[in-house]
Formats: C-alpha cells, structure tokens, sequence
C-alpha cells in the first residue's frame, strides 16, 4: 500500500494537512534538543522527512528504517538532492525486529508510523532495546480530538473528504480509507502512555497538538546511575 502511494506521498501530507505537519515535526524534533544526541534513528521513516528534520540537532549520523522499499526509493532521492549522504543513511527493515544491537542510539524518532505496526508492543521493546541508557524516544502519532466542534469536524474530513482527495492524487483510494480507520484503532493518549511505560519506558509525557489531532508523546530509558537516585 505504502509502495503504491510513494509518488504522492509528501505532498499528500503536506496538503491534506494545510503544512502543519511540518510543524508537528519540529517540534517532535525539538524534544530531543537538551539531550544532544549523536545517533539517531528513525523508524518507519517513510521518504525521510523526520530524518532531515533531525540534522537540526548536528547529530553525526541519522539512520531512516522502513519496511517500504518504494517510500526509502524516494526518501533516498530526496537525500541526494541535498547532499545528505553522509549524515542520513536509509535501511529497508521491519520496526518490530530492528535490525541492530542493544544500546545503539541516544535518540529514537517516529512520525505516524507505530499505529501501523502489526505487533505494537513489541515494536516498542525493540525501541528500548536499541536505546542506549539514558536516552529518549519521541513519537509523534495522530489522534483523535475529544471536544466540540473540532471532534465533529475531524470526524467528518477524516472520513468524508481526505479518502476523496487522496484517492484523487495517489490513484490508491484503499489508502485513504486505511488512515482514518487505522487512527480510530490507535490506542492514543493515557493507553499509549501506559503501553510505554510496559515496554520498560520512564518519565513519560505527552504534548497534544492542534485541538487533539496530533500527539507527540516522549520517554526515557532510565540509566543505572539515575534508577538508583530515584
């Protein structure tokens, strides 16, 4: 599916969200800023976008993981444009079973992508695996407004006009149903936080965005010198 809407993929987001997504990225980004880290990665990293964002932090090395090998082909595009090959390398991989050893990053990033994970929990205790001690994880994911009006309009673009649109530009309507049947099936807010804190996570928080139709959602991999402190 992901294959199939590659070519249209960023602009897409751009436009169906009026380019605020841009935003949600940096400040995603910015959660990451007073840890100063120098490996990243960044999973379901689709053509790279939050990749990019992060080489605001002047990191020595950006790795993009994704499962789509037509998204990494433009992402990879993308990077070359803007000479950013040896900052950012992008891997064809699964989330669920990262294919690198325990302790390998100071940061984990993720935009949209965890509520497509087939197994989540275990997508997560991956995420804590390959993180070093001390280091966080920022996940940035869709959510579901709760108050009037904006539940009733986010209800009724979610479902009635974004699947038009994006079956008009991406020739593949079965996607645009996906999104907002996939975000209503997302365990967000207190239930993500919870599922965090399971997979071995500490000091977490959540920031929602927009009224309630985004959330970034942050968490550290305690070292042993500040478990023992607490």
């Amino acid at each position: 599916m992901f294959d199939n809407i590659a070519h249209r993929y960023d602009f897409l987001n751009h436009f169906l969200s009026l380019g605020i997504d841009r935003r949600w990225r940096k400040k995603t980004i910015g959660k990451l800023k007073k840890f100063s880290p120098k490996k990243i990665l960044d999973l379901a990293t689709g053509t790279g976008d939050l990749a990019i964002a992060s080489l605001k932090l002047n990191p020595d090395k950006v790795t993009g993981l994704d499962i789509s090998a037509g998204m990494l082909e433009k992402g990879k595009v993308k990077i070359r444009k803007k000479g950013l090959e040896e900052k950012i390398s992008l891997l064809q991989g699964d989330s669920e079973h990262i294919p690198f050893d325990a302790n390998e990053f100071d940061a984990i990033t993720v935009a949209f992508g965890v509520r497509n994970f087939e197994n989540l929990e275990l997508g997560l205790k991956e995420m804590f695996r390959v993180l070093k001690p001390g280091g966080i994880v920022a996940i940035l994911e869709f959510s579901t407004p709760e108050k009037t009006p904006m539940k009733q309009l986010y209800a009724f673009y979610f479902q009635k006009i974004l699947p038009g649109i994006g079956k008009f530009f991406s020739n593949d309507g079965s996607a645009y149903t996906y999104l907002p049947e996939s975000v209503g099936e997302f365990p967000a807010g207190d239930k993500f936080l919870g599922l965090l804190e399971e997979a071995g996570f500490s000091c977490l928080s959540i920031e929602v965005l927009s009224f309630g139709i985004a959330s970034i959602y942050t968490g550290i991999k305690e070292s042993h010198n500040n478990t023992k402190d607490l």
